[in-house]
């Protein structure tokens, strides 16, 4: 029987020599990709200017790195945290900082930054909307203890957002600048846009659940960060207390305090002090902190969520600020800087 005998062209034969290139770059991606996989597949982050250079730790029960120290965020009781150099931006170490978050009242982070740039003087009165009670009474949300149609400053409800985490007074901002709450969130979520918060989505202007209403360890951060430059917003952030003028309604006035600070035994840690903080927390989210210390010279910002626990428990975000800002304080180099 007749067989016929087919000869390899160039053509076949380079077809052949491609399919055996495209078999070992397969098996190369492969390789990279499992090596990726065993270490963690994350990435190095960097907050430089007010962006996000990159998210890393997407997943990840790990921490990571940064090039200026050994921080250990294994054991902490939040499931994600970010450690940054406030004033470089540089990521010292995180864990699972690029993942979806619910940011509770991290968010007023946010609210507050935007009505201090939105108003020409902290010092102008106005009038706390009687009608946003309702909804607030109904939600359960956090207040300062401004009462409906009490006339107040607007320095006196930045210090109600930010130290009592009070939604009376995110809400009389909001209504004030934007006409409405929705309105306002507009503002937010173009705010986070410029801010290169890529992994934020802003629904309200409290940081009450909604499952649209998300971000990152690391987008809060960034937020901070740029928030702290405002020295109105720091004075607020770093106090502990503040008292109001009297008011019809309040004719002592009344002073408000720092949830972070209620929890806080001592401030004092290792080479420093915790300078002020930002607690949230909701069923969803968890317990949250957003943090500002100085230690051994160098200021530093701490994210930390969805730690177990509630307003009943220990406060497990807090514990975590302290043991990070420890163990910058005590680290081998801490004299002179992680």
């Amino acid at each position: 029987m007749n067989q016929t005998r087919y000869r390899r062209t160039p053509a076949c034969r380079r077809k052949r020599r491609c399919r055996g290139k495209n078999v070992w770059l397969t098996v190369w991606i492969t390789v990279v990709l499992l090596i990726g996989t065993a270490a963690g597949g994350k990435l190095i982050s960097y907050i430089g200017s007010e962006k996000a250079w990159s998210i890393g730790g997407r997943g990840s029960e790990d921490n990571i790195f940064g090039s200026t120290g050994n921080i250990n965020l294994n054991h902490l009781y939040s499931r994600y945290a970010i450690l940054i150099d406030a004033d470089s931006g540089e990521v010292i170490a995180h864990r699972n900082s690029g993942d979806k978050i619910y940011p509770a009242s991290m968010t007023k982070i946010m609210t507050a930054i935007l009505a201090i740039e939105n108003s020409d003087d902290l010092g102008e009165r106005v009038t706390v909307p009687p009608d946003i009670f309702p909804a607030l009474y109904g939600e359960g949300a956090s207040l300062a203890g401004f009462e409906p149609g009490e006339e107040v400053t607007l320095r006196e409800l930045l210090y109600g957002i930010l130290l009592p985490s009070g939604a009376e007074s995110c809400v009389t901002f909001a209504e004030r600048i934007a006409g409405s709450e929705e309105e306002f969130v507009d503002l937010m979520n173009e705010k986070a846009k410029e801010l290169g918060m890529d992994h934020t989505h802003f629904r309200n202007c409290t940081g009450l659940h909604n499952a649209k209403h998300y971000s990152t360890a690391s987008d809060i951060a960034v937020l901070l960060r740029y928030a702290l430059k405002n020295p109105d917003f720091r004075e607020a952030f770093c106090s502990s207390r503040y008292s109001t003028g009297p008011s019809l309604q309040h004719p002592d006035g009344f002073t408000v305090y720092s949830t972070m600070f209620q929890k806080l035994e001592n401030a004092k840690v290792t080479g420093g002090e915790i300078l002020g903080g930002k607690t949230g927390y909701t069923e969803e989210g968890g317990l949250c902190l957003a943090s500002l210390a100085n230690v051994n010279g160098r200021e530093y910002i701490l994210v930390t969520a969805k730690a177990d626990g509630n307003h009943q428990t220990e406060p497990f975000h807090v514990l975590d600020a302290v043991d990070v800002y420890e163990q910058i304080g005590k680290s081998e180099d801490g004299n002179n800087g992680l």
